[in-house]
């Protein structure tokens, strides 16, 4: 959460900018931009905002955001059927996995989904843990198939809800990553969602260009109602993790697709790409525009695709759709346009971008004072620990926040046999201290919702970093020292924040 490798790693400060009144719901780069015929399913984009944050359960408007519904509109008016929610498991079931649901989170996550399904398009669950709980991986298959069987309870009766078991399985046993996908399948049916669909994620980051070498097996999966989709992710930069804006070819979208493409035809199964996303460029909007052609005319095995990414924190992050000035917005949406899936557009008769200005509310109704559960579970950690793998050949993410500062570098014994990578895999664990005073203020933005639409961002001045503005990280580059009040804090490996 496309890509997350990055997930916090664009400044927060360009937050919820006011819609351009003269500004058309999808720009058009040329008068001739023309609709084909993709034979997709589906065509969307992740809204991220409820996965941000290292702490847990975390304060709402100042460790995570929900989307704001008015920019979902203009994305679902422009003809988007598909939205993905990430979110997490920890602020869902605080307790444990097995636990009851977090009153408020909970409620405004099915808010979220409600506004999206009601629009008519579909609704993606996504837990965004790569595979872990708590910073460990997940081991107990009873464990996860109680919570999906918990969660899928709440959406039973939604016919236009999507289960992604996982976001990211990353460097575990492969045979877990295969139990625990069959588990989430049969926990959901078991809650009485059998008229849903499930997105069934891989290992090594669920990379579609290294699929077939580490997760062959799972063609073994099975479902009862014959609903199953495999989520695939593809970033078309040197490593595949979606870090740069530059991408490796013009065709390099299309090939990386080749032989999972392949795999998904021989097996006789479905594929979904759940995150891609491009810098802009003219060599990665051909690279895209080539990636979907091909996907259109594999359509007999491929469903369709989610931009990663939007939501209200991504500031100026480069893959940003966050209409109406996210960085790709005015690039990629006429391009995404064109895949649209005919007769999928929103029943609401506003396409306005001044109408969109009307209602800026976040699609939870709730005080950003209120936390994001009433459960009082280990929020009060002073140190978190962040696993940063780089896996050459896959996806590269920033996993999950851990509350208890344990060491996830390793599975324990009975997840021992991790699929071994093409190139060595470096694991580290960094431990990131929060100062108590601000345990519940230390991620990602500013604690405003979207009633800040009108807000101008900050700005850095001289070599002194603004307030909310990036001041470090992994590979960063800029300024390092915060205005005065503020000093440099670490949200996470790759973004360091003035707060």
């Amino acid at each position: 959460m496309r890509l997350t490798n990055l997930v916090l790693a664009a400044s927060a400060a360009g937050l919820a900018s006011a819609y351009p009144r003269s500004r058309e719901v999808v720009p058009k780069r040329s008068a001739d931009v023309k609709k084909r015929s993709s034979g997709f399913t589906w065509v969307g984009v992740s809204e991220s905002g409820a996965e941000f944050g290292s702490a847990i359960p975390g304060t709402l408007g100042t460790d995570y955001i929900w989307p704001t519904t008015s920019k979902i509109q203009v994305l679902r008016d422009a003809g988007m059927n598909i939205f993905r929610v990430p979110f997490l498991m920890e602020r869902l079931v605080p307790d444990s996995m097995t636990g009851t649901p977090a009153t408020t989170y909970l409620a405004d996550l099915k808010s979220t989904v409600k506004f999206i399904t009601d629009s008519g398009a579909y609704a993606v669950l996504d837990p965004h843990n790569y595979g872990r709980y708590s910073g460990s991986i997940i081991e107990s298959t009873a464990n996860f198939k109680t919570f999906w069987k918990t969660v899928a309870a709440e959406f039973a009766d939604n016919d236009l809800v999507i289960f992604d078991t996982n976001n990211e399985y990353h460097d575990m046993d492969q045979t877990l990553v295969l139990d625990l996908n069959q588990a989430a399948i049969d926990g959901i049916r078991a809650a009485g969602a059998t008229t849903q669909y499930i997105f069934a994620e891989g290992n090594a980051y669920s990379g579609a260009w290294s699929w077939t070498t580490y997760n062959d097996n799972l063609s073994g999966l099975t479902d009862s109602e014959d609903k199953l989709v495999y989520e695939m992710h593809q970033y078309l930069d040197s490593d595949s993790s979606g870090t740069s804006e530059t991408c490796v070819s013009s065709t390099i979208g299309k090939e990386r697709l080749e032989e999972a493409t392949a795999w998904l035809k021989t097996n006789g199964k479905k594929g979904f790409i759940g995150e891609f996303a491009g810098g802009v460029n003219s060599d990665c909007e051909t690279a895209v525009e080539g990636m979907l052609a091909y996907m259109s005319e594999n359509s007999d095995v491929w469903m369709g695709a989610e931009w990663w990414s939007a939501g209200p924190w991504w500031g100026t992050y480069m893959y940003s759709l966050e209409p109406t000035d996210g960085t790709a917005y005015s690039t990629y949406l006429p391009i995404l346009e064109k895949y649209f899936v005919s007769g999928t557009t929103s029943t609401s008769t506003s396409t306005s971008t001044s109408a969109a200005v009307a209602a800026t509310t976040s699609a939870s109704s709730s005080s950003s004072s209120s936390s994001s559960s009433s459960s009082t579970s280990s929020a009060s950690s002073t140190s978190t620990a962040l696993e940063v793998t780089t896996t050459p050949n896959s996806q590269v993410q920033v996993p999950s926040p851990s509350v208890d500062a344990v060491t996830t570098s390793a599975p324990s014994a009975s997840a021992a046999s991790v699929a071994p990578a093409s190139e060595p895999t470096t694991l580290s664990t960094v431990s990131v201290f929060v100062p108590p005073a601000a345990s519940t203020a230390t991620t990602f933005a500013i604690a405003s919702s979207s009633t800040q639409s009108s807000a101008s961002a900050p700005s850095s001045t001289g070599a002194l970093v603004a307030h909310y503005y990036q001041c470090g990280g992994i590979n960063w580059t800029g300024g390092t020292t915060c205005e005065s009040p503020y000093t440099c804090k670490v949200q996470n490996p790759y973004y360091y924040q003035c707060v």
